[in-house]
């Protein structure tokens, strides 16, 4: 999960302890002077209704998304033209801690998780028409996904709920369109 866009007051009070030491699974980058980026490793599962949750608390940018979301890499610099200097220079993204060993405990959150059962009992493939059958086909399974929904479920909602099958025809071959779209899907969902 990336906290983006934090000062120097909300790092040391969200991300340090009491004793001044970092807290568990954190990789802390400074994109500006005073402006820095967290990364959380988690020690279980997000969803992206938990990560928008925490990220609110967590007073990170309203418009940085957590789906697909990419920091800022150390070393490299912030060409915003809002930090270009007087003499046409820019600041260096600097790697200010950074913790690979542990990982960091999240809390649940129970009113999110009554939330997202909720809303998964109300969950069709028609909800993500794209216009065009795989466009929808791999939406729906990123929603699936993201609810949890295992392979073998999601290809049996896939199988119940879409019409037409005239770009796959034969069992084998859904099957193998079946089997590409979930794991596209879901290797999509684990990198987000």
């Amino acid at each position: 999960m990336l906290v983006d866009d934090i000062g120097n007051e909300l790092l040391n009070r969200q991300h340090r302890k009491k004793s001044g030491n970092w807290k568990s699974g954190r990789l802390i980058v400074e994109t500006s002077p005073n402006n820095y980026q967290v990364w959380i490793h988690a020690s279980r599962y997000l969803s992206i209704d938990e990560k928008i949750h925490w990220l609110k608390r967590l007073h990170s940018d309203p418009g940085a998304t957590p789906k697909n979301r990419w920091g800022r890499c150390p070393g490299f610099r912030n060409r915003k033209l809002k930090h270009k200097d007087i003499n046409g220079g820019y600041p260096l993204s600097k790697l200010i801690w950074v913790d690979w060993k542990e990982k960091a405990d999240i809390p649940y959150i129970s009113s999110l998780s009554q939330r997202i059962s909720v809303s998964k009992k109300s969950l069709t493939r028609s909800v993500y028409e794209r216009g065009n059958e795989s466009s929808t086909d791999f939406a729906y399974t990123l929603a699936l996904i993201r609810c949890g929904y295992t392979d073998s479920q999601i290809k049996n909602r896939l199988l119940s709920e879409r019409n037409n099958w005239d770009n796959h025809v034969g069992d084998k071959k859904i099957m193998q369109y079946l089997k590409r779209t979930i794991q596209k899907a879901r290797s999509i969902v684990n990198i987000s």
